[in-house]
C-alpha cells in the first residue's frame, strides 16, 4: 500500500499529537483564516500514532505561535506537542505545558464576573487540577471543566 504523506515547510510550526479530533479547533485557536495567503496549511486527521492510537496533526508555514496560543492548545489537547521548523529543519520541539495560572485563553463562563462586565480586566484562571483538567477563575471562583465554548480565539 503506498502511504500519502504531508508536504515539508521551509518555515513556520508543526503541531503534533494533537488529540484525534481536535485539530479543526487548533487551526480556530491559531486563527488559521488570518493567514496569509502565501503560507500553506496542511492538516492531518485521525492519524495512527504508536504512543497515542490515534492522533491529529497541523503544519502552518511562516507562523510561530504566542504564548496564549500555546495555552489554549494545551487545555484542549495535553499530549499536543509543537515544532519550530527553520530551513526545513527542527530547530526546537517541545510538549505543550500549561503553567499554573494564566490569562487571555479563556472567558469566564459566569455572566456575572468582572471579566464580562465590559471592565478593562482580563481573564484570569488557576490550574486546580490536571488530569481531568479544572480551572477557577480567580476573580468569581467559578470553576471551568469545559473550555471548548470558553476559549478565546483573537
Amino acid at each position: 500500500m503506498r502511504e500519502l504523506k504531508i508536504t515539508p515547510i521551509k518555515n513556520g510550526t508543526v503541531i503534533d499529537h494533537i488529540t484525534s479530533g481536535f485539530a479543526l479547533e487548533v487551526l480556530r485557536i491559531i486563527g488559521a483564516n488570518n493567514l496569509d495567503k502565501e503560507s500553506t496549511v496542511s492538516v492531518a486527521l485521525h492519524v495512527r500514532s504508536r504512543r497515542m492510537g490515534w492522533k491529529d496533526i497541523v503544519k502552518v508555514e511562516n507562523m510561530e505561535l504566542s504564548p496564549q496560543k500555546v495555552n489554549a492548545i494545551a487545555l484542549l489537547s495535553p499530549t499536543a506537542t509543537i515544532s519550530m521548523i527553520h530551513d526545513f529543519k527542527v530547530i526546537e520541539k517541545r510538549p505543550v505545558a500549561l503553567p499554573d495560572r494564566f490569562s487571555g485563553v479563556l472567558k469566564c463562563p459566569n455572566p456575572n464576573c468582572i471579566t464580562n462586565k465590559g471592565e478593562p480586566v482580563e481573564p484570569e484562571f488557576e490550574v486546580v487540577r490536571r488530569r481531568p483538567m479544572a480551572l477557577r477563575c480567580l476573580f468569581c471562583d467559578r470553576y471551568v471543566d469545559d473550555f471548548l465554548p470558553h476559549l478565546n480565539t483573537r
